[in-house]
């Protein structure tokens, strides 16, 4: 897998730009990095193309990624800390079809990567054993109205791949834990199987990802039901994205 992000250019329309977003890197890659987007209202403009904007934890559209004091010892959008391997909102029914992050300020101190992995790749390297524990073994993803209750890995009405993971929820019972927070095994989701493939996949993960270092005004956008994302520790706090939610993969 390249370690290269696919770039297009956003000087087009935006109708034909996104033809090719969906025909082209989203489809193949999973993944498209847009480079020379004007500002945060232009970056909604490319998302919407993708499908309608998804409101988010907070009720609102958009997200601003950044430190706020007080989130240092959660492994949290807001924090400057570590976040592992996971899919956005996997209790969600349906989970956003597409994450995608503008970039305002990236942090000067060469952390804060987003960092990718499809599952396709996650999947020729995981033991027959612990692939089966990701496609048959069921759980509550906590979110509103109750959460879902259905597998990590399965697929949609249309034979597509649905992905749900968190290596926070299989570890910690909770998406956004403690840092130090120490989950005996019997209140994990998946017990002492789901905590081994938490690591399992978290090593794996590291071995395989593909880490972006999005640009300054620059979009970054991935299939959220397909690609694993995490992000790594950074110390400028003056760091600075917008996360888009969207709904819709049918035209990709």
């Amino acid at each position: 897998m390249s370690p290269y992000c696919r770039v297009d250019s956003v000087a087009e329309s935006s109708r034909a730009r996104v033809d090719r977003l969906e025909g082209r890197a989203l489809e193949e890659d999973g993944y498209v990095l847009v480079r020379d987007v004007a500002d945060r209202a232009a970056a909604a403009e490319v998302v919407r193309s993708l499908g309608n904007l998804v409101p988010q934890y907070n009720g609102h559209l958009t997200h601003d990624v950044t430190y706020r004091p007080g989130n240092d010892h959660r492994a949290y959008s807001q924090s400057a800390n570590t976040i592992l391997a996971h899919t956005e909102a996997p209790g969600w029914d349906p989970s956003p079809a597409y994450l995608a992050l503008y970039c305002h300020r990236q942090a000067r101190c060469g952390g804060g990567h987003t960092d990718l992995l499809d599952i396709r790749h996650l999947v020729e390297a995981l033991e027959p054993a612990e692939l089966a524990l990701m496609t048959d073994a069921e759980l509550v993803f906590p979110g509103p109205d109750g959460g879902v209750h259905t597998t990590m890995l399965g697929s949609d009405t249309t034979g597509r791949t649905v992905l749900r993971f968190s290596y926070n929820l299989l570890t910690a019972a909770d998406y956004d834990p403690h840092r130090d927070a120490d989950i005996d095994d019997s209140l994990l989701p998946l017990g002492q199987a789901g905590r081994r493939l938490a690591h399992r996949v978290s090593d794996l993960f590291h071995t395989l990802r593909t880490r972006v270092l999005i640009p300054e005004n620059a979009l970054l956008i991935w299939d959220n039901q397909r690609m694993l994302h995490a992000r790594s520790e950074y110390a400028d706090r003056t760091r600075h994205l917008t996360r888009f939610w969207a709904g819709d993969r049918s035209r990709a």
